[in-house]
């Protein structure tokens, strides 16, 4: 088979999961979503994924009043938690926070974890709502690409899972997996599961991985069912609206190799998408 990039040689399991979220308390949070890493670990995960913002909630005034508190990175000792979690079970992760730029530049973003619990990447959202961009949230610049035991792994967060240009650009990168942590409501979860992402596993052949929030946050609330699709599109998993809750499965090269080959939509020469610069990350 003519493809972007060569298949992973052995499964991986992944789990998507929710949890409600206390109001910009990072250190509650860390803590729960700590607790979510052994849950997913306990049930076999080598990934977890969570919502966007999940380590302070979907709280843009709070966030842009006082950024020096409540943004996040790579020296913070509040995600000690995280870190001995992934460390102690062997679990990656991917988790929604915000951060700032030294620039000063609030963003949303996700933080990749490694096995070891270092923190091997971050993606800034690079589709800020228009209320986003009107709190002072600026956009990302570039995308992502995560290594995990042979399998790639774009990241994107909430808006960014509208523009199909996305999910291709990561496809185009050789991912074999699209990664989106969101806060969706019931009204719009419900579209993102019945037709949106279902949509994008199939427009790029690739796995497809939605965690969602499943309670008040900020203004909103979500609407829960984070969930796992294949790459033709199939549901694999959905967690409901449990609270704590996970939705896991495996992503398999055999399964990845026969969509491919039914529906060879990557292996066209003139494939292009209206991208910027992407990093990969090392491997986690």
């Amino acid at each position: 088979m003519d493809d972007l990039s060569p298949l992973p040689a052995a499964p991986l399991t992944v789990a998507a999961g929710q949890a409600a979220c206390a109001p910009l308390d990072l250190v509650a949070n860390a803590a729960t979503a700590a607790d979510l890493v052994r849950r997913a670990a306990d049930r076999g995960a080598d990934l977890l994924v969570l919502p966007e913002l999940f380590l302070t909630g979907y709280e843009l005034p709070g966030l842009t009043a006082d950024p020096g508190r409540h943004t996040t990175g790579a020296a913070d000792p509040r995600l000690d938690p995280l870190r001995e979690a992934c460390a102690a079970t062997r679990t990656a992760l991917v988790v929604g926070a915000p951060t700032r730029t030294e620039e000063g530049e609030v963003r949303i973003s996700a933080l990749a974890f490694d096995r070891d619990g270092s923190l091997a990447a971050t993606y800034d959202k690079q589709h800020a709502t228009p209320n986003e961009r009107a709190a002072g949230i600026a956009p990302g610049a570039c995308g992502a690409t995560l290594l995990l035991d042979g399998w790639r792994l774009g990241l994107s967060i909430c808006f960014d899972s509208s523009f199909p240009e996305h999910a291709r650009a990561a496809a185009l990168d050789g991912c074999h997996a699209y990664l989106n942590g969101a806060m969706f409501s019931p009204t719009f979860v419900a579209k993102a599961g019945g037709f949106l992402f279902p949509a994008r596993a199939m427009d790029n052949t690739s796995y497809t991985v939605l965690a969602n929030h499943c309670g008040p946050s900020g203004p909103y609330v979500g609407g829960g069912h984070s969930a796992i699709w294949g790459p033709l599109g199939e549901l694999l998993a959905d967690a409901g609206t449990a609270d704590p809750g996970l939705a896991v499965a495996e992503f398999s090269p055999r399964a990845l190799r026969t969509a491919r080959e039914e529906e060879p939509v990557l292996v066209d020469p003139g494939l292009t998408a209206p991208v910027r610069q992407r990093f990969v990350s090392g491997a986690l």
